[in-house]
């Protein structure tokens, strides 16, 4: 069944004090030396009032889709704590991607509690939409999941559900 479109009123425990952004866009990226191995996430979030957050997760060890899945969990949760109603996703995992949108079923059984907790989130904004961009077109994100690695700090907390 496709993410998008669906619309929920979002829980207001999970909203920041800070001003709404009603429509972002998030670029998602997350890697692993080694799969496993040390694993880091990107993501670069830009809201319509014109802001642009950049962030960096450092994951320990992990395998590359735990990472990806861990981005995106991360831009969600973050623009739900931003008031974001709309948000468009970016990512260069096709599995991730295809998953989101139901076109895979979500066979391993590690990744499934974080497919069921995106799920969560995205019913908590009005709109979802999630595509699958080149790599090229993802170099921010891929650059910070790369900072992510090598400094091994993260600016964002660990994604709830993640293990």
């Amino acid at each position: 069944m496709p993410a998008s479109g669906r619309r929920q009123t979002s829980d207001p425990s999970r909203r920041s004090r800070q001003p709404a952004a009603m429509r972002a866009t998030a670029w998602v990226d997350g890697g692993s030396r080694g799969n496993p191995g040390d694993a880091g996430c990107g993501i670069v979030l830009a809201l319509a009032d014109g802001r642009r957050e950049e962030h960096t997760l450092f994951l320990g060890v992990a395998t590359n889709n735990v990472a990806e899945y861990a981005a995106l969990l991360a831009a969600l949760e973050r623009a739900v704590d931003l008031g974001v109603r709309d948000l468009e996703v970016h990512a260069d995992s096709e599995l991730l991607v295809r998953q989101m949108n139901g076109e895979y079923r979500v066979k391993a059984r590690h990744l499934q509690p974080l497919w069921l907790r995106a799920q969560q989130l995205v019913r908590l904004l009005g709109r979802f939409v999630i595509d699958h961009v080149e790599r090229a077109a993802n170099r921010a994100a891929d650059r910070l999941a790369n900072q992510a690695m090598d400094e091994r700090r993260s600016s964002l907390p660990r994604p709830q559900g993640l293990l």
